[in-house]
């Protein structure tokens, strides 16, 4: 998931549609490559600035998300309800507990309510007057 370049993002598709720079979120779901996820690409995304990086471990049943915090990851908690809150985008919510449960009118439910919130709608309008300078 990536923010335009103009409203402050750090990367952009090229010509011939290749992610150039880092995204400010990358997403994995971990089956056997569970090993490859939380190592080598974990460190390669740190190494090249990606701010959050999402890891659904499956055969472990948790789901991981982590946000770059000077030049770590740190894992982001889930509140009392279960949902991880992005810090780089604001109101994009996950209910992992519904998630694991294959709840999903939960987590759809969940993330409705996050795109509603009023810290989305503050990011919403963040994003927009940075793309109208």
């Amino acid at each position: 998931l990536m923010i335009e370049p103009a409203a402050g993002g750090q990367a952009q598709l090229s010509s011939d549609d290749y992610i150039e720079g880092a995204p400010e979120l990358a997403v994995e779901v971990a089956a056997s490559s569970t090993a490859i996820d939380m190592h080598d690409k974990k460190q390669a995304y740190r190494r090249n600035g990606v701010q959050e990086y999402l890891v659904w471990q499956v055969f472990e049943r948790q789901i991981v998300w982590f946000e770059l915090s000077g030049s770590e990851y740190i894992s982001l908690s889930a509140d009392e309800n279960g949902v991880i809150h992005s810090r780089i985008f604001p109101g994009l919510w996950l209910n992992t507990t519904a998630m694991l449960a294959n709840d999903n009118e939960t987590v759809l439910n969940c993330m409705r309510k996050g795109l509603t919130s009023n810290e989305h709608q503050a990011f919403v309008k963040q994003l927009s007057s940075r793309m109208s300078e």
